[in-house]
């Protein structure tokens, strides 16, 4: 098991890097603090390459039954862990297994730390970002509430779905399904779909056939915007600046 997730950091990434970059396509990398610290490389080449970096925690375990304390000092290591490999602080934040305290103590720590937290993606709840309170600002005037700009994230278009026992049986069901889902939402307009991928896993050579086959074909679609969720979060509260007590995505949407 330890080859296979080396397979990623050896290979893997490297071909799903090309393929990007060959096509000027931007993406947001999921940065596991230790990850990055022991292949630094990546953290670079996405640098120079004008990809996003957020935090993906610094180690990819269960934070459910995790002290408070212990929580947020893991917070600020992968914090700092980023900050040294890139120079800047994560702006964007991507658990996958947080705990019912996680949300706040993200946004608690990146406000200890005087860094901008600009979007979570703990959520699979729509196709748009959409606004949330944050129970911390309750007893702040209106005027100084700054919420929190949720990005969605999909298990639904996501190759771990190779992995699952109801998921792609091979690579023509992946393309098949995220063509089908790109189809849909170019057709509705103004929506936004990620593709999750992973090097140890859309990284192998079949099925980075079917990956390449999807990037060519919406390569070759007339206005679509494919960039970092970064970009997205920023446009979005642009348009849709954040209002205290309300859905603002879908009442910016309406």
């Amino acid at each position: 098991m330890e080859s296979e997730y080396e397979y990623g950091s050896r290979c893997g990434v490297w071909r799903l890097f090309r393929l990007f970059n060959g096509f000027d396509m931007k993406f947001t990398l999921y940065g596991v603090g230790q990850a990055l610290q022991l292949n630094p490389a990546v953290a670079k080449s996405c640098m120079k390459n004008g990809h996003d970096i957020a935090s993906h925690a610094y180690r990819w375990i269960d934070f459910h039954s995790m002290p408070p304390d212990e929580e947020k000092a893991m917070i600020k290591q992968a914090m700092e862990c980023q900050k040294a490999l890139t120079g800047e602080w994560p702006k964007g934040w991507y658990y996958g297994r947080l705990s019912p305290r996680s949300r706040a103590l993200v946004r608690e720590v990146f406000d200890e730390m005087g860094a901008e937290l600009l979007w979570n993606s703990d959520t699979y709840a729509d196709d748009v970002p959409y606004w949330v309170d944050v129970p911390a600002e309750r007893s702040k005037p209106d005027a100084e509430k700054k919420g929190m700009l949720m990005v969605p994230y999909s298990y639904d278009c996501n190759d771990f779905k190779y992995h699952a026992p109801s998921g792609f049986s091979d690579p023509t069901g992946f393309y098949d399904h995220v063509k089908g889902a790109f189809d849909t939402l170019y057709e509705e307009g103004g929506k936004m779909m990620t593709v999750g991928l992973h090097c140890r896993i859309a990284g192998k050579p079949g099925r980075y056939a079917a990956l390449k086959r999807f990037v060519q074909y919406v390569a070759g679609k007339e206005g679509v915007w494919v960039t970092t969720r970064t970009q997205i979060a920023e446009h979005f509260k642009d348009q849709f600046p954040y209002m205290s007590g309300t859905l603002a995505g879908r009442n910016g949407k309406a």
